[in-house]
């Protein structure tokens, strides 16, 4: 696979996407290209980027600091300073080189200075590959609320090299991998099938794992891109992920938590809300617990920390008429949307994970 098509816009895949992005540079013309980066892209991804890219256009690039600290409406308002500052106008290029942060960050800032902009992603996490760029969900942080400003709208082309993840840390390696076996519980059986043995997979089969998972969510995505219906089977594990992320955010004597240390905690629980519904076995939910423990460590969530983990949820974006939603699998590989859950339940999940 070279190219897939997705809603509005493609996305390249290794050699052919350079080609791409230059064939793109030589066609529009821009004004200029603005290449937003944090300190760990900028350090080991933009060298080698800058050298595919063949263009007169002038290159300016824009940093920030990294962590899902500052995706802030703070920071956004120093890039469009930046971007005011070094005269970028409504034919400049926005380019995202960097993890979920830098693309979610990134397209929401292209899309709001002089009222839009172009931008293309550059995923250079295995996160950002296979969730953060696909799907056209730009957006920021309020405090410690995920996502809670944002547009969904496309770049021009999303491209994938999957050599950035040499320079790639274990840890953001498996917050990755949470998303990818999310694709294989909602979606797709023989796919969650391929995780069960993590151990003898070599690098050819993680791109074609990694082109498989953005496939997933690219074919949920063309269904329903704006989120009405079947995209929110996405948010498995995000529902409740989400909020043990934004607690741990808040709380100085917690860990900041990667995106998906927390999303891999969701999905416990949420299939444990699942198998409580009679949605899924006994044995299918030892299987996915076994699975994800064996990949991430049980966080510290102490009984005192599930109420106000709780008191989150109703800031989750599924959310209607103040009635907490959830999408929960319906067996490996299907899912079942806008399912409630009474409090009780929910204490019982995280007493589950606990144990």
């Amino acid at each position: 696979m070279s190219v897939l098509q997705a809603n509005g816009y493609q996305v390249y895949f290794q050699d052919a996407a350079y080609q791409a992005l230059n064939e793109q540079l030589a066609e529009q013309a821009y004004s200029g290209i603005y290449i937003l980066v944090d300190e760990g892209s900028h350090e080991h991804c933009l060298p080698s980027f800058l050298a595919q890219v063949a263009t007169e256009i002038p290159i300016e690039i824009i940093e920030f600091e990294s962590g899902e600290q500052h995706k802030n409406l703070y920071t956004c308002l120093e890039v469009w300073q930046a971007l005011t500052e070094l005269g970028a106008d409504r034919k400049s290029l926005i380019v995202n080189l960097g993890g979920g942060v830098v693309t979610d960050l990134g397209g929401f800032v292209a899309s709001a200075y002089k009222r839009g902009i172009d931008f293309i992603n550059v995923p250079t996490t295995l996160l950002a590959m296979v969730d953060a760029s696909i799907g056209g969900k730009n957006g920021v942080d309020l405090g410690a609320l995920k996502n809670q400003i944002g547009v969904i709208n496309a770049p021009k082309m999303v491209l994938i090299d999957v050599a950035f993840l040499e320079t790639l840390p274990q840890n953001e390696m498996r917050s990755g991998l949470a998303e990818m076996l999310k694709h294989g519980l909602i979606y797709d059986r023989a796919y969650w099938n391929e995780f069960l043995d993590l151990g003898s997979m070599n690098w050819t089969e993680l791109e074609r794992l990694i082109q498989r998972s953005i496939e997933i969510k690219n074919d949920i995505v063309l269904q329903d891109p704006t989120e009405n219906g079947i995209r929110k089977a996405l948010n498995f594990g995000h529902t409740i992920g989400h909020a043990i992320e934004s607690y741990f955010l808040d709380q100085p004597e917690k860990p900041n938590l990667l995106h998906g240390e927390a999303i891999a905690a969701g999905m416990i629980i949420e299939s444990f809300m699942a198998w409580r519904k009679n949605l899924i076995s006994q044995t299918e939910l030892n299987e996915i617990k076994a699975v994800i423990s064996d990949i991430f460590e049980t966080l510290s969530i102490q009984p005192d920390d599930v109420s106000p983990i709780m008191d989150l949820l109703i800031h989750d974006k599924k959310n209607e008429y103040g009635q907490v939603q959830f999408a929960l699998i319906e067996g490996i590989g299907k899912i079942i949307i806008n399912q409630t859950a009474e409090k009780e339940e929910i204490k019982e999940a995280f007493a589950y994970y606990r144990t």
